[in-house]
């Protein structure tokens, strides 16, 4: 039974560390450009180079995607930013376009390449022509079960990897090639930069009849109907370990620190809990509450165990389930005088109940009493963005621990 290795996203430099940390055992980034995350912090050279120091060092792999399709001027430098790549040592590139594959085998032949989920393999015969093309690693469609899985794996070569989503939002369209966002804002989600419009609300308007607008369901608010609830496949790990899969991909490049550090750990303790003992695995709440924890819309299943039906869709609102405020993380930790350095996130304050969570795994709440900036002044509030503060914390922490605090429902 193959190991899945766990595949986690890195928006920025801080959130690569961060998966790192928190129990990835590979992390995809892109630079600053030829991906499809153009508003995403991305990395400059010297931070993909950092990173990627960081990660091996932790025996961790590096995925630089280049997986836009590129118009005629989008390929002027690319075959310097694929040898600046492979100077710096990144273990693979993604790709989806034939021509930027071309580009990378001519350019740099040893590096290994990665056909993206933009290239919308949805069977066993694509995903043979592709490994024949030189392809060592197919991301799957989304669109498909864990039957089809199972048989594209069963049809192609054990050297021949193979990859799925087992978290995060879920597009519209077919493996995210998709014109909405090009027609209605004029951003071309194909070059990375999608304006989400599927997340917008719509009314329907017929033809005779300009001007009168009609919510498609009975409802004077419209309806979010292209609004897909996120992928969530933590309950059903053994399933997806079965298909003999390589890799399980977490999406969320866009997404906070506290997202990656918290969907990380979770599937981390889920799968090595299976391979611990797969006859009597059990799923742990804590993990689903974990996830749960991050801003995250209802969850679903996708296509995994059949074709989606109107239940998969979010039609009330577009707006995420935010139960957490990540309100710090931890940089330093000084174990004589138990004080932690903390870079502030959201205003917290002294009195408030804090839960500290730790890369370990060794969680726990704690009530703010004392706090001190900079400058050694003590202080009650921490209202300033990226303020650093000391404050007392009663056990020993990790630099990466995540501070967080929970909202207080509005009566």
């Amino acid at each position: 039974m193959i190991k899945p290795e766990l595949l986690a996203p890195a928006g920025n430099l801080e959130k690569l560390k961060v998966a790192v940390k928190y129990g990835a055992d590979a992390v995809y980034l892109g630079g600053q450009n030829y991906g499809l995350r153009a508003f995403a912090d991305n990395f400059t050279y010297d931070e993909i180079q950092e990173g990627t120091q960081f990660a091996h060092e932790h025996d961790v792999k590096v995925y630089v995607t280049v997986n836009i399709f590129p118009h005629n001027d989008d390929l002027i430098g690319l075959k310097s930013h694929l040898k600046k790549l492979k100077e710096i040592g990144v273990d693979a590139i993604i790709v989806s376009d034939p021509g930027v594959m071309s580009f990378a085998q001519e350019t740099v032949p040893e590096m290994e390449l990665h056909l993206s989920t933009q290239a919308n393999t949805t069977n066993w015969a694509s995903a043979l022509y592709w490994h024949k093309q030189g392809i060592k690693r197919i991301i799957l469609a989304r669109e498909l079960s864990l039957k089809e899985i199972k048989e594209i794996v069963a049809k192609t070569p054990k050297e021949l990897e193979l990859e799925i989503f087992i978290h995060g939002a879920m597009c519209i369209s077919y493996s995210g090639r998709c014109l909405l966002s090009n027609y209605l804002a004029k951003r071309d989600a194909n070059r990375g930069e999608c304006a989400h419009p599927c997340r917008w609300k719509y009314y329907l308007m017929e033809e005779k009849r300009p001007g009168e607008f009609m919510p498609v369901f009975e409802d004077d608010r419209g309806t979010y109907f292209f609004n897909s609830k996120d992928l969530c496949m933590i309950d059903n790990i053994p399933e997806a370990v079965e298909t003999g899969v390589k890799g399980f991909k977490i999406e969320g490049r866009m997404k906070s620190v506290h997202y990656v550090a918290s969907v990380v750990r979770a599937y981390r303790n889920a799968i090595d809990a299976y391979f611990a003992d797969p006859q009597n695995f059990k799923l742990d709440k804590k993990w689903l509450e974990e996830i749960g924890k991050a801003s995250h819309r209802e969850f679903t299943t996708g296509f995994y165990f059949g074709k989606p039906t109107g239940e998969e869709q979010i039609y009330k609102h577009s707006s995420y389930i935010r139960e957490y405020d990540f309100v710090g993380v931890v940089r330093e930790f000084y174990p004589d005088s138990k004080l932690a350095v903390v870079e502030q996130r959201n205003n917290f304050r002294v009195g408030q109940e804090i839960e500290f969570m730790n890369p370990s795994g060794k969680d726990f709440h704690q009530k703010i009493e004392k706090m001190w900036d900079q400058e050694g002044n003590e202080i009650t509030v921490a209202p300033h963005p990226q303020q650093i503060v000391k404050i007392p914390v009663k056990r020993e922490i990790e630099p990466y621990t995540i501070l967080r605090r929970k909202r207080h429902k509005k009566s």
